[in-house]
């Protein structure tokens, strides 16, 4: 059996593994193993990423402006091309949705009230009265998701890093204080620290490995791509309701992506499109735009997996000695990307950047730990 030593071992090679692996490289051996035969396949490769600061609990809050520098100014040769394209996000409100527009307003960071006249002005063909309020975030910005994944891929393997696709982990355990995975082809992956960025597959990486799972649960999200017809929608901002029951947004340019904001509790597994989500979807933007559809062009889905209490979960253990939580990343660990890849790097290096430090108490795992009865 060949066996493999590495200082750090990440586990799952999408945005969560990619970052950690590429920010630990720097100073630091590090393998990368992935059991597909891509890396990102199930999550980061379906997403259609969009940089919103006023999205998600205050840990992401936090880690989403802190990774906003990198996005706007990667390392030179990260990426052949800017990482952001700006999207304001515009948000309406239904006469049920308008006490939630209310609270987002009071809420936000950077928002401000739009008159309903000024939406159909910016391209998007509101129906009559639909909506009662709206709001815009204009400082928002598409992501460049594949650019951003295969950077940090890059980066790791630049630094010294190795990925090992079609290595998923058939055994885990802890020996002579070394992390030990077996690969089912045969290979040993040895170091002192295993980082679980396993996406759906989060707590099953830690039960392999002797330890409690946190209570991760993986959800379907649904998205679709249909043609605007007379429409010219490539200056459109990307716009859904306030109680996120769905959204729309421009997509290469002369299309449209659009989904029901669907999160339908899923095992980990390989998921696929319902077709009375993508129904439901197409109902739920016609109420509010009028948009005949007359093709689905394309359908496709992935999983968002939320911990608990729907905040990220990164750190050391207690209970098992170099074993590092990157889980429950939800529909957020694009934007959060490059902070949370320094904060994994600063938590092992026992360094972790001032401007860090509050997001730890919020994204702690021990936060899960079972109490004895």
């Amino acid at each position: 059996m060949d066996s493999q030593n590495f200082d750090v071992l990440v586990i799952g090679a999408g945005i969560a593994g990619a970052t950690a692996a590429a920010h630990c490289a720097a100073t630091r051996r590090v393998a990368l193993m992935e059991a597909e035969e891509t890396a990102g396949y199930h999550s980061t490769g379906r997403s259609a990423a969009i940089w919103i600061q006023n999205y998600g609990p205050p840990d992401v809050r936090r880690l989403t402006a802190a990774s906003r520098t990198f996005f706007a100014a990667p390392p030179v040769g990260f990426a052949s091309a800017p990482l952001l394209a700006q999207r304001p996000v515009v948000t309406v409100a239904p006469a049920d949705q308008h006490a939630a527009m209310q609270e987002m307003l009071a809420a936000g960071e950077g928002l401000e009230a739009l008159p309903l006249s000024a939406i159909s002005a910016m391209g998007p063909p509101l129906r009559d009265g639909y909506a009662v309020s709206a709001a815009i975030e204009r400082d928002a910005f598409d992501i460049d998701v594949a650019a951003l994944h295969a950077g940090f891929l890059k980066a790791a393997r630049m630094a010294g890093g190795v990925l090992a696709l079609r290595s998923r982990a058939g055994r885990i355990w802890h020996e002579a204080g070394l992390w030990h995975a077996a690969a089912r082809g045969g290979t040993v992956f040895r170091a002192p620290v295993l980082v679980n960025a396993a996406g759906a597959w989060g707590d099953e990486v830690a039960t392999l490995a002797g330890l409690a799972p946190i209570g991760l649960q993986p959800k379907r999200r649904t998205a679709l791509i249909i043609d605007p017809g007379v429409h010219d929608c490539s200056r459109w901002p990307l716009i859904g309701d306030a109680a996120h029951s769905w959204y729309l947004r421009p997509e290469a340019r002369r299309k449209l992506m659009l989904s029901p904001a669907d999160e339908t509790d899923m095992p980990p597994h390989d998921v696929q499109p319902d077709e009375i989500d993508i129904a439901i979807a197409i109902d739920r933007m016609q109420q509010a735009l009028d948009i005949p559809v007359t093709r689905v062009e394309h359908r496709w889905a992935g999983l968002r997996s939320f911990t608990p209490d729907r905040s990220l979960a990164i750190g050391f253990d207690a209970q098992a000695p170099g074993f590092l939580w990157m889980i429950g990343q939800g529909g957020y660990g694009i934007q959060t990307a490059p902070a949370a890849g320094r904060l994994v790097a600063g938590l092992i290096a026992g360094a972790v950047a001032e401007e860090l430090l509050p997001v730890l108490p919020l994204v702690d795992p021990n936060r899960f730990a079972q109490v004895p009865a």
